[in-house]
């Protein structure tokens, strides 16, 4: 168990269980609501929301690849929900190993309601330990504009290796993103924040 801050609810990272798709799906779906009110909001979302058969054969591949040990996944619980997801899961073709198997892609989906607690930090340094042996780069893509994100990674040893210009299409605005890369064998976990 782990406390983010003073005050602040305890949360448990595990691993992912099936009973996690209502959470995971109503968190992900509550995305299309906060890009009305931020359109700056550093998700890429599809045009429409997903279905709930859409939804379900999502959670249902991730859970097979989960049980095959193709992905990692770490779930951050609090008061017995899971609240924040962190995947890191290589590119496959067909479902076969491929020539970037060694090359992970990390992606972070955290409930509004516990965002800023520590809890997303927590979910990634526990699956960038998780994928030390398994993985020889991590990578991600940040938008541009999401300098609290992109501070975070930082700390954590990703860095800037390239730009997409324009690449999100939000509304009439295009935004880009960043690629950001972290060689493992380079990875220490970030030194404890000190609470005074």
């Amino acid at each position: 168990m782990t406390d983010s801050d003073a005050g602040a609810p305890p949360f448990v990272l595990r691993d992912l269980r099936w009973e996690d798709f209502p959470a995971r799906k109503e968190t992900w779906l509550g995305l299309w609501d906060e890009v009305k009110e931020n359109p700056e909001l550093g998700m890429t979302l599809a045009l429409e929301r997903p279905s709930e058969v859409d939804e379900v054969g999502w959670f249902a591949r991730l859970y097979e690849q989960v049980l095959r040990k193709e992905t990692i996944v770490v779930i951050g619980e609090i008061d017995g929900k899971a609240v924040g997801m962190v995947t890191i899961g290589t590119a496959r073709f067909g479902g076969r190993p491929s020539e970037t198997s060694h090359v992970g892609t990390l992606g972070i989906l955290v409930d509004r309601r516990y965002r800023g607690r520590g809890l997303g930090e927590a979910l990634m340094v526990r699956a960038l330990e998780l994928a030390r042996g398994r993985f020889v780069w991590v990578r991600l893509l940040v938008f541009s504009v999401n300098v609290r994100a992109k501070r975070l990674y930082e700390r954590l040893g990703f860095r800037t290796v390239g730009r997409l210009e324009g690449e999100v299409k939000r509304g009439d605005r295009y935004l880009d993103e960043e690629l950001m890369s972290l060689r493992m064998a380079d990875w220490r976990p970030p030194a404890p924040r000190s609470s005074a």
